[in-house]
């Protein structure tokens, strides 16, 4: 591994800040608003000094940490009456991957994402969010449900890949991408995508095609993880800080690439730091997206969702 310091040890202030600002909430009787609003205060003074020096692999190590939000936390901000469907009426369920219908809104949308698992009982259960075949058919599954009944569809990416072992190559692993690919994109009605933690290779493009690709601030979206990038190209696990800042794999590069279409700002310190404000600000994004797309024609939507993916991939001379 490099020198540099990971955003761990960055964060010790942010954090011990945070661990105030909860036992200053705990009785909300005598919550002294003052206290709190001067420590938010010194986060964002902080996170001021911090950000700017951040590096690539830093921002990595941000989008996994492991108290950021998850799709079933904002399930449960975003949803009422969130019903999770399971199976894929082949093979079996896959927890990696959350499908269902709640109410956003005050209507019916689909939603699916995948989910990590915060313990280590969790984790294990839900493959560390590595989806097998099942999941990706339980997946195109909902989305089939959701265009026959007309529902628009809002997928939460968080996922280091699809996963990677004998039995799921078994079961058509590659197979199982491949068609969600194909049957998404023929979908009539709006799909948005939303890019939570990390968004790795195939294992969230398979759920990733759309109209329109939100990210947050502080995500990555990239064909490959820096750690397997370092291990293929260079066939060494010091040179992930070097495979990091080359795959312009963060949300700004993606905003300038033309492959993520609006960022989502996340509070001082990140998502981990303040959930309630990083939900409010998904919800405003994704409202004001859902009403635009919503608005067009299921023809001139399908044609713009392929016009997306056709601009995107472009080179420049030096």
């Amino acid at each position: 591994m490099t020198q540099q310091k990971n955003f761990y040890q960055l964060e010790k202030n942010i954090l011990k800040y945070k661990e105030k600002i909860d036992k200053l909430r705990e009785n909300e009787e005598t919550i002294d608003y003052k206290e709190i609003e001067r420590l938010k205060g010194q986060i964002s003074e902080e996170w001021n000094r911090i950000q700017p020096n951040l590096t690539p692999l830093q921002y990595v190590q941000i989008a996994r940490h492991p108290q950021r939000p998850y799709t079933l936390d904002y399930l449960n901000y975003l949803t009422d009456d969130f019903l999770e469907f399971h199976g894929d009426r082949r093979a079996g369920d896959d927890p990696a991957l959350v499908t269902g219908f709640g109410f956003y809104r005050g209507r019916s949308v689909a939603f699916i994402g995948h989910q990590k698992g915060r313990t280590t009982s969790q984790r294990i259960a839900r493959n560390f969010g590595q989806p097998n075949p099942e999941g990706y058919r339980k997946a195109l599954r909902i989305m089939k449900l959701a265009d026959k009944f007309g529902f628009p569809i809002v997928t939460l990416i968080d996922t280091p890949g699809a996963y990677p072992g004998i039995q799921a190559e078994e079961r058509g692993q590659a197979e199982a991408i491949a068609n969600n690919l194909k049957e998404i994109s023929k979908l009539k009605i709006p799909v948005i995508n939303v890019v939570i933690g990390e968004g790795g290779s195939g294992g969230a493009l398979a759920v990733g095609v759309g109209d329109v690709l939100l990210m947050l601030e502080n995500s990555f979206y990239s064909v490959i993880s820096p750690e397997g990038c370092a291990a293929i190209l260079w066939k060494d696990q010091a040179a992930v800080e070097k495979a990091a800042n080359n795959l312009k794999f963060l949300a700004k590069d993606l905003l300038k690439l033309g492959i993520a279409d609006k960022i989502i700002p996340e509070p001082p310190g990140a998502a981990h730091v303040d959930w309630e404000l990083t939900f409010k600000n998904v919800d405003k994004q994704l409202h004001q997206t859902l009403k635009t797309v919503e608005a067009q024609s299921p023809g001139k939507r399908l044609q713009a969702r392929y016009d997306k993916y056709r601009k995107i991939g472009f080179f420049t001379e030096t």
